[in-house]
């Protein structure tokens, strides 16, 4: 029989847990209400005074050797109690037992080696699919129109001195409807040419996801510098006679830096007007010699109006949209 089923905690039950906390709390009420009692000799302590009276008769008394002898219990009690939550702990049937008996199912990923050397374990495909989907937005974001968009906004937040408002969650927000709205007809030559043929079962995986990286490649070729493919597609040592034959590891980053390129030019253009303002405002606080005052404080609400008077939301997005051909 285990330790643990001797004290009566079989199966992580713990039955004999509450007499024991009921003694030492008992105890360590005594102790603290009489304690400097009880360091004289022959001083005593009755039941009756402590949280406990109901339970006790009036009458009895608790010498100074009783306490000590309850303070020693309590602190065997103490031990023994932690080393048999230790030992039901450290016991794997029990453990195991416990965790069958409430409805737990066990489960665990083996890094074993495959009967034969092209097989591949199945907790090593599980923890290549969850890192290929924790990746994956990410990845197909960058292949998208986001990138620009939502650069070129956080550039009026920063031009226009918000530095909370619009929030980050309303920009990315505007620019994931964008993208989807620019992306349409991308998706809707996907969907016709890879899901749906993929969906009648009249092409296999591998076909529909060449299909459908003909029209992202083709979409990222279009917004992308030559010089930038160009760049990657030297590095990697290919000389292709046609654009569609260049594979996507060059097509992608070539067409993420030129992305950055285009959103920096439209933030730098978007940041002009807004300069402007803050030298004139700067200007005339020091002309009439208010040097303490921060022209954020005037120039501000000037950039705030300028950019509603001229419309600029309607402005931005209409030359963002049309910055991708539409």
């Amino acid at each position: 029989m285990r330790f643990h089923e001797q004290l009566g905690l079989n199966g992580g039950s713990l039955a004999a847990v509450p007499t024991l906390a009921s003694l030492c709390r008992h105890t360590r009420t005594v102790l603290r209400h009489r304690g400097p009692q009880l360091a004289a000799p022959g001083a005593t302590v009755t039941w009756a005074e402590t949280e406990d009276e109901a339970h006790h008769s009036p009458g009895a008394n608790l010498t100074v050797g009783t306490a000590n002898r309850c303070r020693s219990r309590s602190v065997f009690y103490y031990f023994a109690l932690t080393l048999a939550l230790l030992f039901c702990w450290l016991d794997p049937a029990s453990a195991q037992s416990t965790n069958v008996e409430a409805g737990f199912v066990p489960f665990s990923i083996n890094f074993n080696a495959g009967s034969q050397p092209q097989d591949l374990d199945m907790g090593l495909k599980i923890l290549f699919s969850i890192t290929l989907l924790t990746l994956a937005p990410s990845i197909l974001l960058l292949m998208t129109c986001f990138t620009r968009i939502v650069i070129v906004l956080s550039f009026i937040r920063t031009a226009l001195s918000l530095q909370g408002s619009p929030s980050n969650q309303i920009i990315i927000g505007l620019s994931l409807f964008m993208t989807f709205f620019v992306m349409a007809p991308v998706w809707d030559n996907i969907n016709r040419d890879a899901v749906t043929p993929y969906q009648a079962k009249a092409i296999t995986s591998v076909e529909a996801l060449d299909r459908a990286s003909v029209h992202i490649r083709a979409f990222m070729l279009k917004q992308a510098r030559p010089k930038d493919v160009e760049l990657f597609a030297s590095m990697a040592k290919l000389q292709p006679t046609r654009p569609e034959e260049l594979p996507l590891k060059v097509v992608i980053p070539g067409f993420i830096i030129s992305e950055l390129r285009t959103a920096f030019q439209m933030g730098f253009l978007l940041f002009v007007p807004f300069i402007l303002i803050d030298l004139v405002v700067a200007t005339v606080l020091m002309s009439m010699g208010m040097m303490m005052m921060p022209p954020m404080t005037f120039s501000l609400p000037l950039k705030i109006l300028l950019f509603v008077l001229v419309d600029g939301w309607e402005l931005v997005v209409r030359s963002l949209i049309r910055s991708f051909g539409m």
